[in-house]
């Protein structure tokens, strides 16, 4: 009687202490621990398993004792899948092996361990997933397919190719900046997805580095990226006496140049954010200035007229320029030459509302 009480005492011990640790159910593991010693039931004896019948464990939580039982079934189909259940008024059969206990136990550690990591893993997952939408530091640590697999501290982390910079160069134990974009099932099981593409990133990276946004007292009206080139934020002040623009940039740039170093070079324009249009797109089409806005709301078209000095800037390389204005405006946006001639000035690239 002793030694059962303590083996009573020694299992249901252990039992709380794992829960405990690992943030478990006991009944979590206690399931585990039945399917892994049906399993190794099963395996083991082949020969002796019945197609008919229904097998199921019955598991001391006091003491740890398994006992095997089969139960008189039939066979069954459903959605083309063959199905065993139990016959009415059937009954229960002890089959349990002589010695099957210890052996059941060797067998099943390695499964156990499997799903106590799973459930592990379920509960990181869950706390990650609370986090959705702010940032977190990561290393890289593997490269599996197109997939990048990053360390973010209690768990791993996918980035898939749609959320990586292509303008990035990445490569083993590079430590940079994500955004927790999202959680997704995978064969592997849940996976939490971070981002190096979205625009998310730009918002948070502001929101960490200017008070001003985090505060409320700046508000990030809308982001237009080509991520990994450049970026355009629209910015406005929910507070009368504050400056949105400045605060962002911060003295001496100092604000703005720390997202740009965490964007690893990546060019940000912050514009004015304007309820009137034609302002926005014509602080929107930065760093070109002297523009003649007219809107066609009905085409929701802006059909922008620059000075000859101005229209390569207003354009962009390639069209960037005002393609991430449109974006950023919601206009399709036309620029257009100015009908009066001005004295043209040598290719310009930058001007000192762009931050680079």
């Amino acid at each position: 009687m002793q030694r059962s009480n303590t083996a009573r005492t020694e299992f249901a011990s252990a039992l709380n202490q794992v829960a405990h640790e690992r943030n478990l159910d006991p009944a979590i593991i206690l399931d585990t621990i039945r399917q892994a010693i049906l399993a190794a039931f099963k395996k083991d004896h082949t020969q002796e398993i019945k197609e008919d019948y229904v097998y199921d464990v019955e598991l001391d939580s006091g003491s740890g004792e398994a006992k095997i039982f089969e139960t008189q079934g039939e066979i069954y189909e459903e959605e083309g899948i063959s199905k065993v259940r139990v016959l009415p008024k059937a009954q229960k059969s002890e089959v349990t092996p002589p010695g099957f206990g210890r052996i059941a136990a060797q067998t099943a550690r390695q499964v156990v361990v499997q799903k106590i990591r799973e459930a592990e893993k379920s509960v990181i997952v869950g706390e990650y997933e609370k986090r959705l939408g702010s940032l977190v530091s990561g290393t890289l640590i593997r490269f599996v397919g197109g997939d990048v697999l990053v360390d973010i501290g209690k768990s791993e982390a996918v980035m898939p190719p749609a959320e990586q910079v292509h303008a990035e160069n990445y490569r083993l134990n590079q430590k940079l900046t994500f955004y927790l974009k999202s959680i997704q099932d995978s064969p592997r099981g849940k996976e939490i997805v971070v981002s190096r593409a979205d625009d998310g990133l730009i918002k948070e990276l502001f929101r960490r580095e200017v008070p001003e946004v985090g505060s409320g007292s700046v508000e990030i009206k809308a982001i237009a990226r080509d991520p990994g080139s450049r970026t355009k934020i629209a910015v406005y002040s929910t507070q009368p006496g504050v400056d949105p623009v400045g605060s962002c940039v911060g003295q001496k740039g100092v604000r703005v140049q720390a997202v740009i170093s965490d964007l690893n070079g990546e060019k940000v324009d912050i514009i004015q954010y304007s309820d009137d249009p034609e302002k926005f797109v014509a602080s929107a089409l930065a760093p070109a200035a002297n523009l003649t806005v007219k809107i066609q709301p009905k085409k929701g078209t802006a059909v922008v007229t620059a000075p000859p000095d101005q229209l390569s800037l207003a354009i962009g390389r390639d069209g960037q320029n005002a393609k991430l204005a449109g974006k950023i405006t919601n206009l399709h946006i036309e620029v257009e030459p100015g009908s009066v001639p001005t004295e043209t000035s040598p290719s310009q690239t930058d001007t000192p509302t762009e931050q680079s």
